[in-house]
């Protein structure tokens, strides 16, 4: 009798050691490996790039897909949305943060949390997810929005399934951490260094991964690796989406409306500049705008033209150059945004902009000061062609006739011929008629 238990007990461990290593054991062969790539602001572009990849993935049966990943930062919401595209993949999902000097800085560095496998390449970091308008504890009463509690929360419990230090993850957010590829491996942040594409296959041997709830442990057999690329309606709105592009394009395409408004009559620059707003438009559609930071710096422009026609003395010019650093500086700084514009970018923007308002101001003094000292449109001495005959009046001959470029009306005591030179001798603006 006593056997039966026994024998029980032997069944019963064989049979939880045996789900045991289907749960522990199994593997997963590498022969096809998709490669994405990620090297711009997180934005719905990337989130559909990064979409129908994993598609092609799926349809075309790769074993892992292999996101190389270099980022600014981006939108919240679109973070969220890959993270959820990570994690509803049948496929184990590769992130390397790469090449040297490349990082994953803000929603980055939350992309990279999720990621099945994480490598990093020498004299790269990842880190400084604090949003850029909060500063201090993240519990600090002063907290504008309560979704950075939320985004702590998800980096940590991402990093703890995944077996990575998810303290370190969390403060990423919390406190701005950030730590380059060899710290970042000695405190368990990611899973290995490489530095080429035969390096990172050949470390994927023996990893483990935890892919929805099961682990598996890789083996690589020489795979195949594959580039996706962007279409080509994706790779425009990634151009154009970049923070500092749109701005870039706005900017320009403001100053070149302005210079039209100021000489009109050409259309080439009035021109030129709509289809700059336009382009930059089309970045900030899918861009988190600070909609007050856009109004300042269509207030800077309003006052550059009032400077033209309103006597300030430099008062309107200076506002515009606050209002459009201003502006400037939260342009992208949203509850959405990982997003800041480089701070060289806004200060040389502005700069060119005072320089050119600069030289504008030394030549009007220096009209001023030339005033009376010379005639305006004097054209005694200057050379002439008859262009056609309008009428004889009292023996005096009328013309029109062109003088340096323009057409005016002459007068001559002689007959003249039609494509004949003179020389004007007087001239009387009043009448706008001129003597030969």
């Amino acid at each position: 009798m006593k056997i039966i238990p026994l024998i029980f007990c032997f069944v019963l461990i064989q049979f939880l050691g045996n789900a045991y290593a289907e749960i522990e054991g199994k593997d997963i062969k590498i022969n096809k490996i998709l490669s994405l790539k990620i090297q711009s602001a997180i934005t719905p572009a990337t989130f559909g790039y990064l979409k129908e990849g994993f598609k092609e993935a799926q349809s075309k049966n790769y074993d892992l897909v292999q996101v190389t990943l270099n980022t600014p930062g981006g939108m919240v919401s679109t973070t969220k949305k890959i993270l959820t595209l990570f994690g509803e993949s049948n496929i184990p999902v590769a992130v390397w943060i790469r090449p040297e000097g490349a990082s994953a800085t803000s929603a980055g560095a939350i992309i990279a949390s999720a990621a099945h496998i994480l490598m990093m390449s020498d004299g790269t970091n990842i880190g400084a997810a604090t949003p850029i308008e909060m500063s201090g504890d993240i519990k600090s009463k002063d907290l504008r929005s309560k979704a950075i509690n939320d985004l702590v929360a998800l980096v940590s419990s991402l990093a703890k399934t995944r077996g990575r230090n998810a303290k370190l993850f969390s403060e990423m957010i919390s406190k701005a951490s950030s730590f380059e590829s060899h710290k970042a491996k000695k405190k368990n942040l990611i899973d290995e260094i490489a530095n080429t594409q035969y390096e990172f296959i050949s470390k994927l041997e023996n990893l483990e991964v935890k892919l929805k709830g099961s682990r598996y442990s890789i083996h690589t057999q020489n795979p195949e690796v594959t580039e996706f690329k962007m279409d080509l309606g994706l790779s425009l709105l990634e151009v154009f989406a970049n923070p500092a592009t749109a701005y870039i394009l706005f900017v320009i395409g403001a100053a070149l409306l302005y210079l039209e408004l100021q000489t009109p009559g050409g259309f080439i620059a009035g021109s030129i500049g709509a289809v700059c707003l336009l382009l930059a438009g089309i970045g900030f559609q899918v861009l988190p705008l600070n909609m007050g930071a856009l109004g300042l710096i269509i207030l800077s422009f309003i006052l550059f033209i009032m400077e033209v026609y309103i006597t300030s003395y430099g008062i309107l010019s200076i506002g515009a150059l606050v209002a459009l650093i201003s502006g400037s500086l939260f342009l992208y700084r949203t509850d959405d945004a990982y997003l800041e514009l480089s701070r060289t970018l806004i200060f040389s923007t502005s700069a060119a902009i005072a320089l050119f308002l600069g030289f504008i101001t030394y030549y009007m003094i220096q009209d001023q000061k030339n005033i009376g000292n010379s005639k305006f449109n004097e054209f005694v001495g200057s050379r002439g062609e008859v262009l056609s005959f309008l009428e004889n009046d009292n023996d005096i001959y009328y013309y029109q006739a062109k003088i340096n470029g323009e057409i005016w009306k002459v007068r001559s005591k002689n007959e003249l011929m039609i494509g004949e030179h003179y020389t004007i001798i007087d001239q009387n603006l009043d009448k706008m008629i001129l003597t030969i």
